[in-house]
């Protein structure tokens, strides 16, 4: 791992006063801090994934082998389950949980879920192909995550579940929603596909909390495997035979089909990679957490504002969201680009305003979500990564705060 405090690869720079840079370090012309470099990220432990790669490779078993075995009991004991099932992607990991619940007599088309307004949308997505009901709950404007005190009064006779977001690496979890959840018998799923070792107050990981979660091992994440890849994390044997069924097809048996399922298989290659990933990832939050801390101290532009700064180990930092105010993200956006410093917006349409949910069916466009719509409108994310040295992290910094 880069130790932060190291000479960053370098940027392209404008707009500094006197032609000088910052903490005397020297740019490169036309190279970018990236807004995460994959390649980087993958170099960090690059011996060790080739050997697992080539192990693979040479065992000449590609699917559903020993692989997935190790990689599945290795994350369900790092997350603190029992049961880890491996599947293509996050999307379907959300997917299998509810359908699994409908196939298991839990739940039925129609049936209502909580979650929140201010999520990606495969959340919603999750929710809605299995012909569930999104209910959506505004968040907290300081946490950006599901506002507690709005839960009970979303609950109807339809409703079967809560399903909280860990977005952007911080812990959604309160008290409140687990007794929410335990009051009216409703089943607690959580999206963990940001939150990857991520802790909660009581100190058990997120993913371990709810009765089942849904991981995304997209190549961005804190835990990313070479493509897509995702798992669900449940104690429930009945619920981890249901989901491990419907992703093969739905076959229990070779040629025995007890679910219409579909093809969704974490392969050999992904899981061997995120094995040994898993290895590093506590290590590789930490450095997010130090550049974060940096983040949290040296920002200081007043159009700018921070979410609520959690405690410890409950923020594992998949990003660093700032608030922009007085319409001004994208032209923030803009100054940083022209001074070598990549950004990404986290997301600039919620889902109750996208197209796809834009039918009579669905008609969500018309909901009075005002929280949301405003973090859709200033939320502007900054570097971070295991990678990021502390010299980019301090020229990030400088550099924002002289933007008026």
């Amino acid at each position: 791992m880069m130790p932060l405090g190291t000479v960053p690869f370098g940027s392209f720079v404008k707009n500094v006063p006197n032609g000088t840079v910052p903490n005397g370090i020297f740019f490169y012309l036309c190279n970018m801090i990236p807004f995460l470099s994959l390649k980087e990220v993958t170099e960090l432990h690059g011996a060790e994934i080739e050997e697992a790669v080539k192990r693979v490779v040479s065992s000449g078993w590609y699917l559903q082998g020993a692989e997935n075995e190790r990689f599945e009991a290795d994350y369900a004991q790092f997350i603190g389950s029992k049961y880890c099932v491996g599947c293509a992607n996050g999307l379907d990991a959300l997917i299998w949980i509810f359908r699994a619940y409908i196939e298991l007599g839990v739940m039925k088309p129609g049936d209502e879920v909580i979650v929140p307004a201010n999520t990606y949308i495969a959340t919603i997505l999750s929710i809605t192909e299995n012909e569930l009901k999104p209910v959506l709950v505004e968040p907290k404007a300081d946490t950006l995550q599901i506002d507690d005190s709005k839960i009970e009064e979303a609950i109807t006779p339809k409703t079967r579940a809560v399903c909280i977001v860990h977005l952007y690496g911080r812990n959604a979890y309160t008290d409140r929603i687990g007794e929410i959840c335990r009051k009216y018998g409703l089943k607690l799923v959580e999206d963990n596909a940001q939150a990857h070792g991520c802790i909660c107050a009581d100190g058990r990981k997120t993913g371990s909390i709810g009765d089942a979660s849904g991981h995304s091992f997209y190549p961005g994440k804190n835990l990313g495997a070479l493509g897509d890849g995702g798992a669900v994390i449940t104690n429930d044997p009945d619920l981890a035979a249901a989901v491990r069924t419907l992703a093969n097809y739905g076959s229990s048996a070779k040629y025995v089909f007890k679910y219409m399922g579909r093809n969704s298989r974490l392969d050999e290659i992904q899981a061997a990679v995120l094995d040994v990933k898993l290895k590093h990832l506590e290590a590789d939050n930490a450095h997010r957490q130090k550049v974060a801390a940096m983040y949290y101290e040296g920002l200081r532009n007043p159009l700018i504002s921070l979410p609520e700064c959690l405690p410890d180990a409950q923020n594992v930092y998949h990003l660093f969201p700032i608030l922009v105010s007085e319409n001004k993200r994208d032209e923030l956006q803009s100054y940083l680009k022209e001074n070598g410093i990549e950004t990404l917006i986290h997301y600039p349409i919620p889902p109750h305003k996208q197209e796809c949910y834009a039918t009579e069916e669905w008609n969500r466009s018309q909901l009075n979500l005002p929280i949301t719509e405003k973090l859709a409108a200033q939320e502007l994310s900054l570097p971070i990564g295991p990678t990021i040295s502390a010299d980019n992290i301090n020229y990030i910094i400088d550099t924002i705060n002289r933007f008026r």
